[in-house]
């Protein structure tokens, strides 16, 4: 069995990283990367540190606007997927690289999909429209929680192609504690544990529209001002890309905008954050996990999981609304209990067993299946 695995963010790459090696030891596997994101600060850095060897392939996404990635995605998986054949298409998650499985579906090839399921239910947010197109053309659909189960149920689903895995991060945090411990991002930036504020921004909702950048920079001032506490911001290449378009001051006031950390230093610094503030999905597991209060500069969430439990906090852009959005997780931070989805072990193991053992029923035999199915 050959099984093709497209990836092309750093979420990707980490989520993925126990399950590649795992593929490789059973099955006839390529790795191929978009190149969306493949520099050495986005991408081959987490390769490294998570121990992923490098792709198969490259396919060479170099686009500017949302429409010709994707174009460019479907180009390019149409001849990595008729020059290998594979027997199963791989992907992970929401960004346009999960797009290649339009392409698979013509084709024929059978599409597993991880993370499937997640829903914000605001279509002005770019991944909300990947998700529902990607869930509706994979073939077997694993989802992490029992939530994004049922969300795939009520859009009409059958039951028995979806598989809830549980969440693959903490296995792969568990399996590099030894290098997150070992980081030394704390004593190079000078600060304390539980002194500082960590802040991600990347979407484009939010960095794309001015009025919301400056908001979110006039809040970030504030918190030091009330706390004294530097504000340690990982300025992704979009956003920096944005604060000098429009010419927002990012300069002084305990604010410190830095290039994008490699994974040990990243996670570290989410351990030991007083406070971290993000519009990032991965960052709202991952504080969950850390018992770290977060504050999710949006207005909607595809893991509302991470409200219940009282971990994340959804703040909007107004300043105002971010600064009493951290006073209250902060003060409120009596502790919580993860998803029980959050903190499954042998992820990586059951998705492989899933995608190796999870025979695709003919057209024949579905028909049977809904003739047959009990009523009610």
């Amino acid at each position: 069995m050959k099984v093709l695995t497209i990836l092309g963010t750093r979420p990707e790459i980490i989520r993925l990283s126990r399950i590649i090696p795992l593929l490789d030891d059973s099955l006839t596997h390529v790795l191929a990367h978009t190149g969306q994101n493949f520099d050495e600060r986005l991408s081959a850095v987490f390769f490294d540190e998570l121990g992923v060897r490098e792709p198969d392939a490259f396919m060479g996404v170099r686009a500017n606007s949302a429409a010709a990635q994707i174009g460019q995605i479907l180009e390019q998986t149409e001849a990595l997927l008729l020059e290998h054949r594979p027997d199963r298409l791989l992907i992970l998650g929401d960004t346009n690289s999960g797009m290649s499985a339009i392409v698979a579906r013509r084709l024929g090839i059978p599409v597993y999909h991880m993370e499937a399921g997640n829903r914000c239910y605001d279509d002005r947010v770019p991944e909300e429209v990947n998700r529902r197109v990607i869930d509706h053309c994979s073939s077997v659909l694993m989802p992490y929680t029992e939530r994004s189960r049922n969300n795939l149920l009520r859009e009409g689903i059958e039951g028995d192609r979806i598989y809830v895995t549980g969440n693959p991060i903490k296995q792969v945090i568990d399996a590099n504690e030894a290098g997150i411990s070992a980081s030394p991002a704390l004593a190079s930036l000078a600060v304390r544990e539980r002194e500082y504020f960590l802040v991600t921004l990347h979407r484009a909702e939010n960095v794309d529209v001015e009025s919301r950048l400056r908001s979110f920079v006039d809040a970030l001032r504030r918190l030091h001002a009330t706390y004294g506490y530097p504000v340690i911001c990982s300025l992704h290449p979009r956003t920096r890309s944005q604060v000098e378009a429009f010419g927002v001051d990012v300069k002084g006031d305990g604010l410190r905008f830095l290039q994008p950390f490699g994974f040990f230093d990243f996670i570290r610094l989410e351990r030991d954050a007083f406070c971290i503030l993000s519009d990032s999905g991965t960052v709202q597991e991952e504080a969950c996990l850390f018992g770290v209060p977060n504050v999710t500069l949006r207005d909607v969430t595809e893991r509302p999981e991470t409200l219940e439990c009282g971990s994340n906090f959804l703040s909007g852009a107004a300043a105002e609304e971010i600064t009493n959005a951290v006073v209250f997780v902060t003060r409120h931070n009596a502790g919580w209990t993860p998803p029980r989805e959050y903190l499954a072990d042998h992820v990586a193991e059951t998705v492989c067993r899933i995608v190796a053992g999870y025979r695709i029923p003919d057209a024949a035999e579905l028909n049977w299946r809904r003739r047959h199915a009990p009523s009610g």
